[in-house]
């Protein structure tokens, strides 16, 4: 089962994939007010300008100029102004320890409330994904300081071989320990209250309280359990005299081995007394109990529990049974969870978007189909984030998809060769709403809600060289746009309109060739693969031409570059 948060990990270590992050040119203009912006004694000690991949699955605001980009090498931050990365280090960080730096890796998950932050990292040990941890910081706003964030780093929650029966709530469970972080990847994030939750697959659903600093695994149904309550029910006695939740075992295995798909966790919504998970079993509603009973009579005590009730496919309508997001739009009066599900393992589940409006007594679906992996509401309005782009809906039936990305500022050479739009966020903090995108080929935010006014922030290897990306360049698998794969060509300045693009095969037979008008034209210097006939070229090594001025001081000049195509 592969989600997006997964599958750009895996691509992220692949030799293919990492000559995606030589991609183009970051703009350093923005839409969004120029509140401040960082020093330069911040920049040379724990930030530096610029993105280091164009993966981007994670946006995040805070405070009243502050974006937070999670991308795949790493931690990104717009600060009204311009685009800088996180320095980060390949040394080990003990459990606990205070740095200033972030761990090495790419960036699964963020969640913010109020200026308090944490981050998820993970990678690959060439097999399979290994969570690297999270970092914490309760003071985020802090990054306009010299000295920076101070954060704290948590390892990734594991257990020990002893822990097979955990308290929670009104007794004891027992549960099969998760002692290695591989599998084991914080996929999602929560701050909210005194907890932060998160959602770790193998990890399965856990929390960590702010204050008492301590981790929890909070169990939920198994996957033949319609409710699970943690408040009562802990009828059976162990020979320790623990009172233990009977007939029930926390399992991550595949149902196969003896375990629930149930138990692997992958999104996680909380709001108010109430807290969401998505699982590769469907989507789980948890009621937190919080308050002091009397048991027995004249014996008062805490009762801290969650009574659970879980949803799937056949029996709740949902689409799929694999819920890769989770939101929750507040408007007119209602509430309305938006869930992202994928197909798992029942035959009949598809992909799109499975929604209430009740609290989970009713499920509804749209885009059937889609691949979504993320949703964004606010008041009236829902975008889903999708592998075909970005979708907006103001009444969850009827949907209209943006077109791709294309930066309008003059010249600017910048565009989104991609129709998958990992996440979005809306940023109401100035008078006009601008729009933000996360994509497999750059960040994007548009000063309106139809994207008709882009700036684009992507990688850029050398700012004044012209360079081929990526190269070898595949049609079949780089940049797919509309159907088709693109090849970038970056040129560094350009300061007239016309260039000519000319590609020849390694004959020196001229198979394509066009001219940009810049007056005319916005977007990328590009190629789809094809000749003059619209016939995808063969596999080889072509010679790519171009003319252009590089500065006001000369003449339109021909600049020279290889580029091999592998279909």
């Amino acid at each position: 089962m592969n989600t997006v948060k997964y599958i750009y990990m895996k691509l992220l270590y692949s030799r293919i994939y990492l000559i995606l992050f030589l991609v183009s040119q970051l703009s350093a203009q923005s839409f969004s007010p120029a509140r401040f912006s960082l020093s330069t004694a911040v920049q040379d000690t724990f930030m530096s300008q610029g993105l280091l991949s164009n993966i981007v699955a994670e946006i995040k605001i805070m405070g009243d100029s502050l974006t937070w980009l999670g991308t795949g090498q790493g931690l990104a931050l717009h600060d009204g102004k311009s685009i800088y990365n996180h320095h980060f280090t390949t040394d080990s960080i003990a459990d606990g320890d205070n740095t200033n730096l972030v761990p090495y890796g790419g960036i699964p998950a963020i969640a913010v409330m109020g200026d308090t932050m944490a981050v998820a990292f993970s990678g690959d040990n060439g097999t399979i994904q290994v969570g690297y941890g999270i970092t914490l910081t309760y003071d985020a706003l802090a990054v306009g300081d010299s000295s920076g964030i101070s954060w704290t780093y948590l390892q990734q929650p594991i257990d020990a071989e002893t822990d097979t029966v955990p308290p929670f709530g009104e007794g004891f469970y027992r549960a099969l320990p998760v002692t290695v972080p591989e599998a084991n990847v914080t996929y999602d994030a929560f701050l909210y209250g005194d907890y932060l939750w998160t959602a770790s697959w193998a990890g399965g659903l856990r929390r960590y309280n702010l204050s008492s600093k301590n981790w929890e695994n909070v169990p939920m149904p198994m996957d033949d359990q319609d409710s699970l309550s943690l408040c009562d029910g802990f009828d059976e006695t162990d020979d320790l005299g623990r009172d233990i939740l009977p007939g029930y075992y926390l399992n991550p295995r595949d149902p196969a081995d003896g375990g629930n798909h149930n138990h692997k966790a992958f999104s996680v919504l909380v709001h108010g007394d109430t807290v969401w998970a998505g699982t590769a079993n469907g989507i789980n509603r948890g009621i937190m109990i919080n308050e002091w009973v009397e048991d027995p009579p004249g014996n008062f005590k805490l009762l801290n529990c969650i009574e659970w009730v879980h949803y799937s496919y056949p029996h709740d309508n949902l689409s799929g049974n694999f819920v890769v997001g989770l939101a929750r739009q507040v408007w007119n009066g209602f509430s309305t969870i938006w869930a992202a599900t994928m197909n798992a393992d029942t035959p009949g589940e598809v992909r799109g978007l499975s929604y209430t409006r009740d609290g989970g007594l009713t499920w509804k679906t749209a885009l059937l189909g889609e691949r979504i992996y993320n949703i964004t509401a606010k008041d009236s309005l829902v975008f889903a984030s999708s592998q075909s782009g970005l979708w907006k809906s103001l009444d969850g039936e009827n949907w209209a998809v943006f077109d791709p990305a294309i930066d309008t500022t003059f010249m600017s050479q910048s565009e989104i060769l991609t129709d998958v739009v990992y996440t979005s966020v809306l940023d109401e903090r100035d008078s006009i709403p601008n729009l933000w995108i996360g994509t497999s080929n750059g960040a994007a935010i548009s000063s309106d809600l139809h994207g008709t006014s882009w700036t684009i922030f992507q990688t850029e290897y050398d700012s004044t060289e012209f360079y081929a990306y990526p190269n070898p360049f595949s049609p079949f698998n780089h940049n797919q746009l509309g159907g088709e794969g693109y090849v970038k060509f970056h040129t560094g300045n350009i300061v007239n309109t016309q260039v000519e693009l000319d590609i020849y095969n390694f004959a020196m037979e001229k198979v394509f060739q066009y001219n940009y008008d810049f007056n005319l034209y916005n977007g990328a210097i590009k190629w789809n693969g094809r000749d003059m006939n619209g016939v995808l070229v063969d596999n080889g090594v072509y010679f790519i031409r171009i003319k252009y001025a590089p500065s006001i001081n000369k003449s339109p000049q021909y600049f020279w570059d290889k580029l091999i195509v592998v279909k």
